[in-house]
């Protein structure tokens, strides 16, 4: 059954027993996309408002640039998935044979080169929801800037528990230069992460002073 076709219950439920699937990387993708669907919660509380009618095309702007992240996040949850039981699958290849062994560790680290993509993609995708959040806490129906302060925290919390995913991977990978690519884009996406998500917060700190 595809992870997002489940009820909020079914997946928790699911996710509370000793199942490998859904875990970290599904929830941190969840997670980014709860945060993307604040802001358009926002931007659908900003659009009509006749207080907000010079942003309103502005708020349909970020209203899709969110949705586009959103349905990225969701997919990534699934692929999240899709990755570990690949990963998983190659864990149980036969090592009988010295050629048995040599199909089975390529196999694993392919698989665990995919494992680590997904989780990197979503940090990405995590990260570009925070820049959103600025003009949504700036320019938004105000009455809705605590959910902007939700969404930041979550967008944040999104990336580094993605990142965590990305980290336990690249231990097991003896691919060094795709080792030192991958903490390269890290970096990258973490370079700003704390400086940006205290700034929207002092924002929405602010107006709810």
């Amino acid at each position: 059954m595809a992870l997002l076709n489940t009820t909020i219950n079914d997946f928790l439920d699911q996710l509370a027993t000793k199942e490998p699937v859904p875990g970290g990387g599904s929830v941190a993708a969840v997670s980014g996309a709860m945060a993307a669907g604040l802001i358009s919660m926002v931007c659908s509380l900003t659009i009509g408002k006749k207080k907000y009618a010079e942003v309103e095309a502005e708020m349909h702007g970020l209203m899709d640039r969110a949705e586009a992240l959103r349905h990225e996040l969701q997919e990534l949850a699934e692929a999240d998935v899709d990755a570990f039981r690949r990963l998983s699958a190659a864990y149980k290849l036969p090592r009988e044979t010295s050629a048995d062994v040599a199909i089975r560790r390529d196999a694993i680290e392919q698989a665990t080169v995919v494992a680590t993509d997904v989780p990197l993609q979503t940090a990405r995708a995590a990260a570009s929801i925070i820049p959103l959040c600025r003009p949504a806490a700036e320019k938004g129906n105000s009455a809705a800037i605590s959910d902007v302060g939700v969404a930041v925290l979550l967008a944040q919390a999104a990336v580094r528990s993605a990142l965590l995913n990305v980290e336990i991977n690249l231990h097991s990978l003896q691919d060094t230069r795709y080792v030192l690519q991958t903490r390269a884009q890290v970096s990258a996406i973490t370079q700003s992460l704390s400086a940006d998500t205290e700034a929207i917060m002092a924002l929405v700190n602010g107006q709810l002073a």
